[in-house]
């Protein structure tokens, strides 16, 4: 692939550059996803949670709510998150030169506006690194460099379409690919059928997304221990010998002390196909897992994928 293709589909994105946005837009990002998280039907493993990648940003879907629906997106062209109900109602909310605090008043104004009510526990989710000020008070996160932003979003629209494709290789029970608020990574996760152990002292959230065997894979912008963009993949409960399988492209390199296979987002841009690279990643991880833990391959296959 040409050069300045890659670097257009696949731009560099080191995290110093942005942090200070990225922080910003992850606390953005659990202000409106709780609000889902409160207000759509629950479904299993957490899928009500989560966010879409979509041709303008990030969006929540259709939420239904009383006699009609609405919808929230993060809209990473023209920097402003919009809120659009089946009533023909809108509002919108601008992303940039707003601190969290004023952005949650905004959001929850807005909401109301459009006659909609929504309760949130309005204090960041599990992100100690970063927040743990009530929303309504947090008006130290305000940066937000709209071209970083511009990239993130525009190498998530790339992953989401490789990631899919690959989800569309297996015909057992699997996730969407979706965007989780939590860690602010692109993910999907593939099942076997079979039910698995739950830890002990496993929380709600842990109790209910590990409660049967799979493997996930994802994608995340790097946080404050991973200093780079990374894929990511690892499976649950883990087999014996799993992290002992060779993987692909040879840059893919196993974590013990995460119990994952991470392959570094730079690789990726550097490789002659990130494409060939990201899928190369996926099979590779799915074939070690599935080996190692039994599953029936052949069966979960899509026929027209075997190989």
């Amino acid at each position: 692939m040409d050069s300045n293709v890659k670097n257009l589909r696949f731009p560099p994105l080191p995290i110093e550059e942005w942090e200070d946005t990225k922080n910003t837009l992850h606390l953005f990002l659990q202000v409106v996803g709780k609000i889902r998280l409160g207000l759509f039907p629950k479904m299993n493993h957490w899928w009500h949670v989560p966010y879409y990648v979509s041709v303008r940003g990030l969006t929540t879907g259709p939420i239904p709510y009383r006699d009609m629906t609405f919808e929230m997106e993060f809209d990473f062209k023209d920097h402003v998150l919009r809120i659009e109900t089946s009533e023909w109602a809108s509002r919108t909310v601008p992303l940039k030169g707003l601190s969290v605090a004023e952005f949650y008043e905004s959001v929850f104004s807005s909401l109301a506006e459009l006659g909609i009510t929504a309760e949130i526990r309005a204090v960041p989710y599990d992100i100690p690194a970063i927040s743990t000020e009530p929303f309504a008070t947090d008006e130290t996160h305000a940066a937000y460099d709209e071209e970083h932003v511009k990239k993130f979003w525009q190498i998530l629209v790339q992953i989401d379409s490789i990631f899919k494709v690959f989800r569309g290789w297996f015909i057992g029970k699997g996730s969407p690919v979706h965007f989780f608020w939590h860690h602010a990574d692109l993910a999907f996760t593939l099942f076997s059928g079979r039910p698995a152990p739950v830890r002990e002292g496993a929380n709600t959230v842990e109790r209910e997304a590990s409660s049967h065997e799979i493997i996930s894979f994802g994608f995340w912008a790097g946080d404050q221990n991973v200093r780079e963009p990374a894929f990511y993949a690892y499976m649950h409960p883990q087999p014996a010998g799993f992290m002992d399988e060779p993987l692909s492209p040879k840059e893919v390199f196993w974590s013990p002390e995460a119990g994952e296979a991470f392959l570094m987002y730079e690789d990726v841009r550097n490789a002659d196909s990130p494409e060939k690279a990201v899928l190369d990643f996926l099979e590779s991880v799915y074939q070690a897992g599935t080996k190692k833990a039994n599953w029936d391959i052949e069966a979960f296959r899509l026929p027209s994928s075997k190989k």
